[in-house]
């Protein structure tokens, strides 16, 4: 469906065109105190204000209200079939911003579903490629959780070595403090092994998964 036939507009979105477009706020509050209205309007207009609310919900940081709208626009852009602009791809972009504000909430796995979403639409969207292994780093796996905590523990007991050398080796047994020194090096280094050992394995492993599962994913295009 093509949008913007008619050349006659309603003085609300008249209204609504005078505002600037980077104006985000007002654009929230001018909708928001006309949504009744607005509904009622040709679809047209009603779209490119719903989709002008939309986006400046996310500019401004509402993750949660943006969840709740992204998903009545993403609809109408179905039910209507609206076709996007050249060189744009409205309900890809939909999409993206649907799964970042997802992402702002800390809902990994919800972003994580909507990025699946739409690599599958276009396993060549290097955006939400990028975007996915971003999220999946944040989805720390057990083993991960099991580093920070080794990571963590050995850290304090470095700590604690540190103050017995400081508080009693030092003072009264100067003959074992290279031995205590040697010892709480060893425990920090193994500490930092852990720790940098499980991020990078982590990061190893999701570019490997998610590669892998790109390139499935764009041999079953071919085959289509």
């Amino acid at each position: 469906m093509a949008l913007y036939q008619s050349t006659y507009h309603s003085k609300i979105f008249r209204d609504f065109k005078e505002i600037d477009a980077a104006n985000y706020r007002r654009i929230i509050h001018f909708y928001e105190a006309r949504e009744d209205t607005i509904r009622g309007l040709d679809f047209e207009e009603y779209f490119e204000m719903l989709i002008a609310y939309v986006n400046s919900l996310f500019e401004v940081g509402f993750h949660q209200k943006h969840l709740l709208m992204v998903d009545v626009a993403i609809e109408e852009v179905i039910v209507h079939n609206v076709e996007s602009l050249p060189g744009e791809n409205l309900y890809e972009q939909l999409l993206f911003r649907k799964a970042a504000s997802h992402f702002q909430c800390l809902q990994y796995e919800k972003c994580h579903y909507v990025l699946m979403q739409l690599i599958r639409i276009d396993p060549y969207n290097t955006d939400a490629i990028s975007f996915l292994k971003k999220c999946l780093r944040r989805m720390e796996p057990v083993f991960l959780e099991r580093a920070k905590a080794t990571a963590i523990f050995l850290f304090l007991l470095a700590a604690l070595v540190i103050a017995i050398e400081v508080l009693l080796v030092r003072p009264f047994y100067e003959m074992h403090a290279d031995l205590i020194e040697r010892s709480r090096n060893t425990i920090f280094g193994i500490g930092c092994l852990s720790l940098v050992g499980g991020l990078l394995w982590h990061r190893y492993r999701v570019e490997q998964r998610v590669e892998q599962m790109v390139q499935l994913i764009r041999r079953e295009k071919q085959l289509l």
